[in-house]
């Protein structure tokens, strides 16, 4: 029974007992106090007259002043009833009727299907949006349907677990499906596509990797684990893990080869290196190690192209291109000299799958860490919350050269990194974000590097969705990614004005699957079935797709 139902019930529930107990009341005043019998029929019908105050049509065979207050009682009961039913009933009823409704069903094909809404979904839609492909979010709360619908996102509310809701979706002409709920509802999502269609790409989303072997066994095509993917490139921005690099990682820190000769490497600049306060020109990168500066981020925000009398603060990070076998050469330009991580830990706040993962990263690059957890569990040091300032005396934090914030609630994790930075100034500072809206907060809450994992979700659901996007390292801060060249066909680099319409930076065209080795802005001409090979944030490459691709 849903609330309207109850209301309803309850109030005829309400009314006929007023009614049956005044009768009763009646009939016993009129025989007590006025020695005139009355029948139970007559007394709900003059009890009924009275609440309704339609009048008695003469009839009030009453002179004594018990039934005389006794009637008043009855009138002003009618009145308080009234009174009350406005707000109860016709208020909410006159709202309910003003407010907008999300269809009951989705007309549209060769859409995507997102089970449910959260920041992660809202990341891959806005990708789909730029390449001008549909989405249609199946959302089980009703207020959360109505506002997405009311933001003019395509919507139906209804339970994603259950084969009508999907019916209800068009399952039958999607393109795909992303289950985006928690671990055991999307196992049940997977398993309601598959019944309904054996065919549609269908990818899952796990907190616990555990899980993904029985996603795979309910159908998915493919199991997708942003959080600890997230954790573990949080961990490689700590300078002494950038140049010890674990096994397995990330293709951003081991370089993303294009052909053979040439690769593209994140480089950070840290204080005291040799690169440290130079500029660009000053670096003289082409020269010494025949890399080439794509763009460079300093505290959030990407630049592209640097400019040559940009100067290489602390923090900064460039993405170069050149080739592969000058990588360390480079890498050790913008690291320190002298280091002291041995003796002073990496605090990790919060033991969720990404705090996990970037401990155990941090472990394996000999690190040493104090992880900082408001539960205990096994792997914690210090039980307590990452806002308390005693709890970060006894997790070693002024001491600490890095910290990683990786709590799952971004208001807390804001809140952590204004503690942590007055208590540690020098601390180099990571932070985890939920919603890629806050990103920009954290920065000015103190933190030196942020990634959100609503932008590494969305990107990993691209990459994995679209048949002609390839997403290369997804966890970076900067998106690079491999997109048909589109409307760049039978233009010229340079004619085409790419860097100043979107922000992008065309780091190769690819002809048949392999970079071509000259692309000349002002004599290349691309070709139709060309890809490109793209980088800049996640806003500039989605910018690209709608201008060249969608």
């Amino acid at each position: 029974m849903n609330n309207w139902q109850q209301r309803i019930a309850g109030a005829l529930v309400t009314v006929v007992a007023v009614v049956l107990v005044y009768a009763a009341g009646y009939q016993w005043g009129m025989a007590a106090f006025e020695g005139v019998p009355v029948s139970y029929a007559q007394a709900v019908q003059v009890v009924v007259e009275s609440i309704t105050t339609a009048g008695f049509g003469g009839h009030a065979p009453w002179s004594s002043t018990a039934m005389s207050l006794f009637v008043l009682a009855m009138n002003l009961t009618g009145m308080l009833l009234v009174f009350l039913a406005v707000p109860l009933f016709v208020v909410p009823l006159v709202r309910e009727a003003l407010k907008t409704h999300p269809p009951a069903r989705a007309s549209m094909s060769g859409h995507f299907i997102i089970c449910a809404f959260s920041p992660r979904g809202a990341a891959f839609a806005a990708g789909l949006a730029s390449r001008g492909r549909d989405h249609v979010f199946v959302e089980p709360d009703p207020e959360t349907a109505r506002s997405l619908y009311d933001d003019g996102h395509a919507v139906i509310e209804g339970d994603p677990e259950l084969t009508r809701t999907l019916k209800n979706a068009n399952l039958s002409e999607a393109a795909g499906v992303v289950a985006d709920a928690d671990d055991d509802a999307n196992a049940s999502i997977a398993l309601s596509v598959r019944e309904l269609n054996a065919d549609v790409r269908l990818a899952t989303l796990v907190a616990d990797p555990a899980a993904a072997s029985y996603h795979r066994l309910a159908g998915a095509d493919a199991v997708l684990s942003p959080r600890q993917l997230l954790g573990r490139s949080l961990a490689r921005q700590v300078p002494t893990v950038l140049t010890r690099p674990a096994a397995g990682e990330g293709a951003a820190e081991g370089g993303i080869a294009l052909g053979d000769h040439v690769a593209l490497f994140e480089i950070k600049i840290e204080p005291g290196s040799v690169l440290f306060e130079k500029s660009v020109r000053e670096a003289r990168l082409r020269e010494r190690f025949g890399f080439d500066a794509i763009g460079a981020w300093k505290r959030g925000r990407f630049t592209s192209p640097v400019a040559p009398d940009a100067q290489l603060e602390a923090g900064t990070r460039l993405l170069v291109a050149g080739p592969p076998g000058q990588r360390r050469a480079l890498r050790q330009e913008g690291a320190a000299a002298v280091r002291s991580f041995g003796e002073r830990p990496v605090v990790v706040a919060g033991h969720g799958q990404a705090g996990r993962a970037a401990a155990s990263t941090l472990a394996e690059a000999g690190a040493r860490t104090v992880v900082l957890n408001r539960d205990k569990q096994e792997g914690v040091d210090v039980v307590g919350d990452a806002r308390d300032p005693e709890t970060l005396e006894e997790a070693e934090l002024p001491e600490a050269k890095a910290a990683i914030v990786a709590v799952d609630d971004d208001t807390t994790a804001i809140a952590a990194t204004l503690v942590m930075r007055d208590i540690n100034p020098a601390l180099y500072l990571i932070v985890r974000a939920n919603r890629e809206a806050d990103e920009q907060k954290l920065y000015r809450a103190g933190a030196d590097y942020v990634q959100s994992l609503a932008t590494v979700s969305g990107r990993m659901m691209r990459s994995t969705m679209l048949e002609d996007e390839q997403v290369f390292a997804p966890e970076t801060q900067i998106e690079i990614a491999r997109l048909p060249a589109g409307a760049l066909a039978g233009q010229t680099l340079a004619g085409a004005r790419v860097r100043s319409r979107t922000g992008c930076t065309v780091l190769a065209a690819m002809r048949n699957g392999a970079p071509l080795p000259e692309m000349d802005p002002d004599a290349f001409r691309f070709a139709e079935g060309d890809d490109v090979l793209v980088a800049g944030t996640s806003e500039q490459v989605q910018q690209f797709e709608a201008a060249y691709v969608g």
